[in-house]
């Protein structure tokens, strides 16, 4: 890729399609989701990488969410069913530059790092579960790349330590809302959050997105998310942990079309609140202005019963109402005729 990838108030919201494990263990798989991600509107692709007995002690255990969608004994005879060969996401990087869509990754352990380091990745997603991995954070800050940390069944205790850490050692980041639940129910998707978040640490925040609804990457555009993160896959019913909590090329391609719509209704990052050259119409005809209720004669004072307002607003603003009152007629004024400071001194 040639472009920088920006994030931002500047720049429109950064659309990561979250390929994850939904290439089942497939190169040619994942080459499909990468060129779906493409093809739905994605500006980024992402890939986890991990080695299942690197990452996973014998004694670890399934999610509730998985038992439902996996038949495998053991977590770790899941996790090396969904392994990618470091040839394999070489490949896939390759097409991913060909295509001109970023390749992200997400890394779960200190040793998958040397991958990213090697494939020189733009940017490094940091899943839920590792925001208080400070080994693994550590040394992912020290490659010097953006860091997307995942905010997920955090608190703001831990989150405030992990800001401390990425502040001490000067690497750039952003956090990601996020609610660690596959998927997660409409009603906790708590993308008030986003704000808080941005208020809180005054940096860029997006939201990794594990709802099934089409409109809730616009509506976190609309809180001020500046990335989206979602899952892509080629069946919803597919057998895996995470085909249910994502959406299929069809669904992704809506998806982004509304936050793109969302982005041009929101309006620019700078644009302060102002009358629009399509308002001008009906500010003119529908805004009120000062009329004289009955006839004034020239030399007296104008007072409040003198003083109605009617449509169009082409005259003296009803809001200057109490500069008129008070003033001298210069001459005859008739009723109903609408007023201007010429008539008055």
């Amino acid at each position: 890729m040639t472009r920088e990838l920006a994030i931002g108030p500047d720049f429109p919201a950064l659309v990561i399609a979250e390929i994850g494990v939904n290439h089942d263990g497939s190169v040619a798989r994942a080459m499909e989701l990468l060129r779906c991600a493409k093809k739905a509107g994605a500006d980024a692709a992402k890939l986890q990488l991990f080695r299942a007995d690197r990452l996973m002690h014998p004694s670890g255990g399934f999610a509730d969410y998985q038992k439902k969608n996996v038949a495998d004994d053991s977590a770790r005879q899941m996790l090396r069913r969904y392994e990618l060969s470091d040839a394999a996401v070489k490949k896939i990087a390759a097409e991913a530059d060909k295509l001109e869509i970023w390749l992200l990754a997400t890394p779960f352990s200190p040793g998958d790092l040397k991958l990213v380091e090697e494939l020189d990745l733009p940017a490094i997603k940091i899943a839920s579960p590792d925001l208080v991995n400070k080994p693994l954070l550590k040394q992912a800050a020290a490659l010097g790349r953006p860091l997307l940390l995942s905010t997920g069944a955090a608190d703001l205790e831990e989150i405030d330590r992990t800001v401390v850490w990425m502040v001490q050692w000067e690497a750039p980041f952003a956090l990601m809302h996020c609610v660690s639940a596959y998927p997660t129910p409409s009603a906790e998707a708590h993308l008030n959050w986003i704000g808080e978040l941005r208020a809180r640490y005054g940096i860029p925040v997006g939201f990794s997105d594990h709802t099934c609804e089409i409109v809730s990457g616009a509506l976190a555009v609309a809180a001020g998310a500046k990335m989206i993160e979602k899952h892509l896959t080629y069946d919803r019913s597919a057998s895996g942990p995470d085909h249910a909590a994502s959406l299929d090329g069809k669904q992704f391609a809506k998806y982004v079309a509304g936050i793109r719509q969302a982005e041009v209704m929101l309006g620019g990052p700078k644009d302060g609140k102002r009358v629009l050259p399509i308002e001008q119409d009906v500010r003119r005809v529908s805004r009120q202005s000062l009329v004289a209720a009955r006839a004034i004669a020239a030399g007296k004072k104008i007072v409040a019963k003198d003083v109605t307002v009617q449509r169009p607003g082409t005259g003296v603003p009803a809001a200057d109402v109490d500069e008129m009152i008070g003033r001298t007629a210069k001459r005859e004024i008739a009723a109903g005729k609408m007023f201007s400071w010429d008539m008055v001194k």
